[in-house]
């Protein structure tokens, strides 16, 4: 089945691309804002930052992911039938086999996680188990183990992790330029008020840019999970089919976090699914409809 996965060097490549560029984007607004506050001290930080918690999300980032979810892992003998369609569809992929956690909540959802395939997570909510068809689990499995074998999770983890930096360099800069923080050498010149104008500018857009890049990504990734997931069943009718009753189910998760929800299947917020282009660059998934459509589409 490592036809399915042909693109994952590519995508690793690709990975490593966004990484790096998204660390000279938070190395660049480092030294802005050091620049603008006289003080080498925020370069160094971002740098510092943008490094330790890469390594700390490379590590842990499946054991944070699985605390917010409140997920619990179980055995075989736990649920028979959910350990053998993972198996099975392990085997057909050509993947070794995840850890298997359950979220207790009522929601239809699920999600991967890990740093590799070696030490690779799939979730599932109880309410997903209870309420989709074989056919339909197996579809969302799939989709599921197809994040991993496309290595995706790296990806997802790390550039929260950055966006979360820029965030935290933004508000930094902003709550020392409103206490009166800034190069001294400029404050009686235009030239250096503008330069500062332009500094708060950035440091309110810089987040913004930094969240939009993140959800970028996600989408594409969730197109090309689903028709590498359709591929792995050869049926990409279950994985539609679980994707509508995913999108209808209006059941809250208590355990959903903005900065772990475009790591599921579908958003755990139950958003209202909009046609309209502005809104669509802040959802965390595509819209379901295109993705059934694409779905439907392909010929297997």
């Amino acid at each position: 089945m490592a036809s399915i996965y042909k693109n994952a060097d590519k995508n690793t490549r690709k990975t490593w691309l966004f990484l790096t560029l998204f660390l000279v984007f938070i190395i660049a607004v480092g030294w802005l804002f050091s620049y603008l506050l006289n003080s080498s001290f925020i370069l160094y930080v971002a740098v510092f930052l943008s490094v330790a918690m890469s390594i700390t999300s490379y590590w842990f980032s499946d054991k944070i992911v699985l605390s917010m979810a409140h997920a619990k892992p179980i055995e075989k003998s736990d649920n028979p039938e959910l350990y053998r369609i993972v198996e099975n569809l392990a085997i057909t992929a050509g993947l070794p086999l995840p850890k298997i956690y359950i979220i207790y909540e009522r929601q239809l959802n699920a999600f991967a996680t890990g740093r590799d395939k070696n030490h690779a997570v799939v979730a599932v909510t109880q309410g997903l188990l209870e309420k989709l068809e074989r056919s339909e689990l197996e579809g969302v499995i799939a989709h599921e183990l197809s994040h991993i074998g496309n290595k995706d999770m790296l990806l997802s983890t790390v550039i929260v992790i950055f966006a979360g930096i820029v965030a935290l360099l933004s508000d930094f800069f902003l709550r020392i330029s409103f206490w009166g923080g800034g190069r001294r050498d400029s404050d009686n010149n235009k030239a250096g008020a503008l330069l500062m104008v332009l500094g708060i500018a950035a440091a309110i857009l810089a987040p913004l840019a930094a969240s939009l890049i993140r959800l970028a990504i996600s989408r594409k990734r969730e197109f090309l999970a689903d028709a590498d997931g359709a591929l792995l069943t050869r049926y990409p009718e279950g994985l539609a089919s679980a994707l509508e009753k995913i999108a209808t189910d209006v059941t809250p998760m208590r355990s959903a976090h903005a900065a772990t929800a475009h790591l599921y299947i579908d958003s755990p917020f139950n958003e209202k699914q909009s046609h309209n282009w502005f809104v669509k660059i802040f959802q965390t998934h595509p819209p379901v409809e295109e993705r059934i459509k694409a779905l439907r589409d392909m010929n297997i």
